[in-house]
């Protein structure tokens, strides 16, 4: 279940309006300007090779997607993909979702937020370090509009259970609200590269949605 080396990229696409580091925040912070026009905005954290990105986008060319990855060759790949794919409507930023919201993500501003497959960090002593933590899970709430969607899977059963337990004693976001899993039509029908191996080793998948009621 190892990963695959990435694809080596194309230099005759230019995808320099679809991938940026986290630094050009400082000169350009509000994040609507880096789209071709203001629509709604997503945010997904921890892309991985970009999979959501590219088919919420394609999908969905009434909204705006952003994407964060702190591993540097993963968010360059997804945005060299979205420049391949011509949108005008997704971005990717190769940083610290946990810095990038507090600083850059405004009250209210988002349509959802997607975290899927975050870093387990497996030894207890390090769970301190896994995302879905009481200051972000409270970011996630401040920054979605009201009616507004936390989408998070994992497929770490102990995970799904101390972030629920987080969301509740820590937000008011209402849920979590079941989500079904739905049969793959083809070999990219998946949320992201790793639902998709995580299927195909027949291992569990924990999938929860929460609304910002008020």
């Amino acid at each position: 279940m190892g990963r695959k080396a990435l694809p080596k990229l194309n230099p005759e696409v230019d995808f320099s309006n679809h991938f940026f580091t986290a630094d050009v925040l400082e000169q350009k912070p509000e994040l609507p300007s880096y789209f071709a026009k203001e629509q709604p905005l997503e945010i997904e954290v921890g892309t991985g090779k970009g999979l959501f990105m590219k088919t919420a986008s394609g999908e969905n060319p009434e909204h705006n997607f952003l994407g964060i990855e702190i591993a540097f060759k993963y968010a360059r790949f997804a945005g060299y993909k979205l420049a391949k794919e011509g949108r005008t409507n997704a971005v990717m930023f190769h940083g610290d979702g946990q810095k990038i919201f507090p600083q850059y993500v405004k009250d209210g501003s988002l349509e959802a937020v997607h975290v899927y497959f975050p870093d387990p960090w497996w030894k207890a002593r390090h769970h301190r370090r896994r995302l879905m933590n009481e200051t972000f899970c409270r970011e996630i709430e401040r920054a979605l509009r009201v009616g507004g969607k936390l989408h998070f899977w994992t497929d770490v059963l102990d995970y799904f259970e101390m972030a629920v337990e987080t969301l509740h004693a820590h937000t008011k976001l209402a849920g979590p609200n079941p989500v079904e899993e739905t049969p793959a039509e083809h070999d990219l029908d998946y949320r992201t590269h790793f639902e998709r191996r995580m299927r195909k080793n027949d291992m569990d998948v924990f999938r929860s949605q929460f609304v910002k009621t008020a």
